[in-house]
């Protein structure tokens, strides 16, 4: 949730994040409104209880012709008592509904607009040049490689699903382990995390909003599979004053991901780009706001750390305001080049949330002097299942090999080379 002391201190500086996201301005009146509502109906019931106590008070202390019509006036205060508790209630309700509804305030500089209005802030690398062969895509590779098998992922599951054998599964692991390594070297803690949290903590990161229809609920336990190790480390810490004299508090999630891809019928249904289920490593940080652009730009530097070790070609890009989703005020991709797609497809995104995840799941710290404040939450991803596309496309050669990337060989135990099977 957005600060109320900003929305009162700047309104316009909330109507123009939500123009710059495409999102509705009159629900930052809405707000407004309802926390004007609350303000309002918490006065009105803090003075009819103080009365009513005081009334209390005296009819103790009245004298006997004093006392029936204090008595009636009690009997008066009590039924407003319950009637102003009653709309303080609803009137809090009111106020966390349209809190809800609206996204986080960007920061300066997003670009605005939607999907395809992102900025590119650096290309990196160089495209593979394949001579005297045509590239083959990553299904083709995967098969011939005994790596990959989505027919029976189908059979077995349904679309959008796969399984990973031999070398296939071998090179994820590494992948991953890799991940999870540099992770503890830069001074995170590795966590592998539960699948399944409560509706509190996937309402609380900002899933249930507009990205309901991605993540899939288990009705009889209400309990939802995460789509990210995100929410869970979100979680981790809900309720809780944290200490961060000593700078962020890090964490690397290890799990597996769920996702239901509503809304994406007939796109990349072939292979593995977008799957109802992969792995993936993600950093997740808890720090003080005042920290947050700059954790941002060292989770942005261990993501192209990643990238650069397995040798790939890839862009960064700015995200705009209109395709960041709820929680982030800013988000950077890391895109790499697919070969025989001719085109960049992410396979990073790291994203400040500042204080907005913080503030629903009562996540504080205490400052210089003692006082708790909310503190601000970062993501970004390390590894996922998707890199193995670009890994594979890219460094692959005319027999359908692939060669390993020198820094992720040890990981696999000194192979230099995925043959075919």
């Amino acid at each position: 949730m957005i600060d109320l002391r900003l929305l009162r201190e700047d309104t316009d500086l909330v109507r123009a994040s939500q123009a710059s996201r495409r999102e509705d301005p009159s629900t930052v009146d809405t707000l407004l409104a309802a926390a004007d509502r609350r303000r309002d109906a918490v006065g009105r019931a803090d003075t009819l209880r103080a009365e009513q106590n005081t009334t209390s008070k005296r009819v103790g202390k009245a004298a006997p012709e004093e006392r029936p019509q204090l008595m009636a006036r009690a009997k008066q205060l009590a039924a407003a008592v319950k009637a102003a508790t009653a709309e303080e209630s609803a009137a809090e309700a009111a106020l966390r509904e349209a809190h809800l509804a609206v996204p986080n305030v960007i920061e300066d500089g997003v670009p605005a607009g939607g999907e395809d209005d992102y900025v590119v802030l650096k290309e990196v690398g160089n495209r593979p040049e394949f001579d005297g062969f045509a590239p083959k895509d990553h299904v083709e590779l995967g098969q011939l490689l005994g790596a990959i098998d989505t027919e029976r992922g189908a059979k077995v599951s349904g679309a959008r699903f796969y399984y990973l054998t031999g070398q296939g599964a071998l090179l994820q692991l590494a992948l991953l382990n890799m991940a999870v390594v540099q992770a503890v070297e830069t001074g995170f803690t590795p966590v592998i995390t539960p699948s399944l949290v409560r509706p509190e903590v996937m309402g609380g990161t900002g899933f249930l909003g507009a990205h309901a229809a991605e993540v899939y609920r288990l009705e009889a336990d209400d309990l939802y599979l995460v789509g990210t190790s995100e929410v869970p480390l979100a979680g981790l810490h809900m309720d809780e004053i944290l200490d961060l004299s000593g700078g962020p508090r890090r964490y690397a999630g290890w799990s597996s991901c769920y996702r239901r891809e509503a809304g994406s019928y007939g796109k990349d249904t072939r292979g593995i780009i977008r799957v109802h289920q992969f792995d993936k490593v993600e950093m997740f940080s808890y720090c003080d706001p005042a920290d947050a652009r700059d954790e941002h730009g060292r989770m942005l530097a261990w993501e192209e750390q990643m990238l650069a070790k397995v040798e790939l070609p890839y862009r960064v890009i700015d995200v705009a305001a209109g395709d960041l989703g709820s929680s982030a005020a800013r988000k950077y991709d890391c895109e790499a080049w697919i070969p025989t797609q001719g085109r960049y497809r992410e396979l990073t995104s790291t994203s400040n949330c500042t204080t907005f995840q913080a503030r629903r799941l009562n996540i504080r710290f205490r400052d210089a002097g003692g006082r708790p404040q909310t503190a601000a939450t970062l993501n970004g991803t390390l590894a996922t299942t998707r890199w193995l596309v670009a890994i594979l496309e890219n460094h692959q050669q005319p027999d359908g090999s692939v060669i390993v990337p020198t820094a992720l060989r040890p990981y696999l135990g000194g192979r230099e080379v995925l043959e075919p099977v």
